[in-house]
């Protein structure tokens, strides 16, 4: 894979401290979707603060900022793979997608004209939110044509139907929604790292007469990853996967800073582990959910979030280099 000509580096940790400066994703530059620059971009590091979807425990809407600020400590190349996702394609922040936190469905609506416009500027999206809900109207941009696949790491299924006799759209209710609405293909959706107490099982039963794929923890600790994942690979194939991370598929002794933990999970060199298997798939968009800054305000939370954050970026910077390299081909 050949490195590209760019503008779009990281501001050099030994020429600037990492403490200094105005924080952007990983260092980059900072541009507006609509300006000259943005015709360059390949990959958009974007945040969605927001969190009205959120059912308990509010706090995700400030998890792009916090998130942002640790990021400054990402450095440029993968320590396995020896990617480098910032020479192979054109990574920029290109900001926060707009929101109004008065208004739940208004929301939606402009993050899914957001995304909209960086899916039809050919631009991959890798979005760092705000609650889970923030998945579903990034999925109804990217999927709108053609029902994607999905790859989903989480402790929840997010397959509920409704919360308090009637609320549709909450952080756990969107892959349904996703799935009825036609933005996902449940034949092509694996679950993994799925655990703790249920209010019911109505959300795994439907979701399992869908044809969707959940891999609890138990499995995954007895299976391990090599052997999840390659069911993974088989389930999504070569057809396009979108990624979606909810921090709490990591058990809270690692990340502690999310609204809705469960103990039993995964750590975070697992999570690591698990990313990378993601090589090779033909991934258009990923997003990591679900940090929430006031129960961890050390920002360790956060800098495990901008570290799978990270791995995700390289997976996605090879997958974005691969149709690259088909279209010029």
């Amino acid at each position: 894979m050949a490195a590209v000509s760019t503008n779009f580096q990281p501001t050099p940790g030994l020429k600037t401290p990492r403490f200094a400066g105005i924080p952007s994703f990983m260092r980059l530059p900072i541009l507006e979707l609509d300006s000259p620059e943005s015709s360059s971009v390949d990959i958009a590091i974007t945040g969605v603060p927001f969190d009205g979807g959120t059912s308990n425990r509010p706090g995700p809407r400030h998890g792009p900022r916090q998130l942002r600020d640790l990021s400054t400590m990402i450095r440029t190349t993968h320590p396995t793979s020896g990617v480098n996702p910032f020479s192979l394609v054109n990574c920029a922040d290109m900001g926060d997608a707009p929101v109004n936190p008065m208004d739940l469905m208004e929301s939606l609506d402009l993050i899914t004209d957001f995304y909209r416009r960086i899916s039809d500027a050919n631009i991959t999206p890798m979005v760092a939110g705000g609650d889970h809900l923030i998945s579903y109207p990034v999925l109804r941009a990217l999927g709108r044509d053609k029902p994607l696949g999905m790859v989903h790491f989480d402790a929840h299924t997010d397959m509920n139907d409704a919360y308090f006799g009637g609320s549709k759209y909450t952080h756990g209710t969107m892959f349904r929604r996703a799935i009825e609405e036609g933005y996902l293909d449940p034949k092509r959706v694996v679950q993994i790292g799925i655990r703790g107490v249920q209010y019911k099982s109505s959300d795994f039963d439907w979701a399992l007469d869908q044809g969707v794929r959940i891999i609890q923890i138990e499995e995954f600790f007895e299976r391990g990853v090599k052997s999840v994942m390659q069911e993974a690979r088989d389930i999504v194939g070569s057809e396009e996967t979108y990624v979606t991370f909810d921090i709490d598929a990591i058990d809270p002794a690692f990340a502690p800073g999310t609204g809705t933990p469960e103990i039993g999970g995964m750590n975070t060199f697992q999570a690591q582990q698990l990313v990378r298997e993601l090589e090779g798939l033909n991934l258009v968009g990923a997003d990591l959910v679900e940090v929430s800054p006031p129960f961890d305000p050390s920002g360790g939370t956060a800098w495990v979030g901008v570290s799978i954050m990270f791995e995700l970026l390289c997976v996605l910077a090879t997958a974005c280099d691969r149709r690259k390299s088909v279209i010029s081909g």
